[in-house]
């Protein structure tokens, strides 16, 4: 069986990832912010007070990246970590309110990206987009 790159799956979903996340890189300068600590911190903002753990997961990031990313947060007073009272083990991540305030001035500029990358895609094909997306995520689960 041959395999031609532009007909491969994976490799369309990457390429397309790609462009996705150098726009909304070029989208977050302004914020100082990069799309991984967006994702975090708008992460956060839907369910504040969660572990690092958690947070990784709900993020699918490994926990090195998702310490990494975190302490890039905390230096600019965006995010807190702290010990969980139940786990001494375990972190608690919460957003500030300076996190809360920037996630909230970001909102419009992630909506507006999402809006641009739909651009000529009806309702329906969206749907059909997401769902086929899903497939293809249940495909290759472990």
């Amino acid at each position: 069986m041959e395999l031609v790159m532009n007909e491969s799956i994976g490799f369309t979903v990457y390429r397309t990832a790609l462009k996705l996340r150098t726009e909304m890189l070029r989208r977050l300068k302004p914020f100082g912010l990069t799309p991984e600590q967006w994702t975090l911190l708008g992460c956060l903002a839907e369910q504040d007070a969660i572990t690092q753990r958690e947070l990784a997961e709900r993020t699918f990031k490994d926990g090195p990246t998702t310490t990494r990313l975190l302490d890039k947060l905390m230096e600019t007073g965006l995010v807190r970590r702290d010990e969980s009272a139940s786990d001494r083990r375990s972190f608690i991540i919460s957003i500030t309110d300076k996190g809360r305030a920037l996630r909230d001035e970001i909102l419009p500029v992630a909506a507006h990206m999402n809006e641009d990358a739909g651009n000529n895609i009806s309702n329906d094909e969206k749907a059909l987009l997401f769902s086929l997306l899903n497939k293809i995520q249940k495909n290759i689960e472990v």
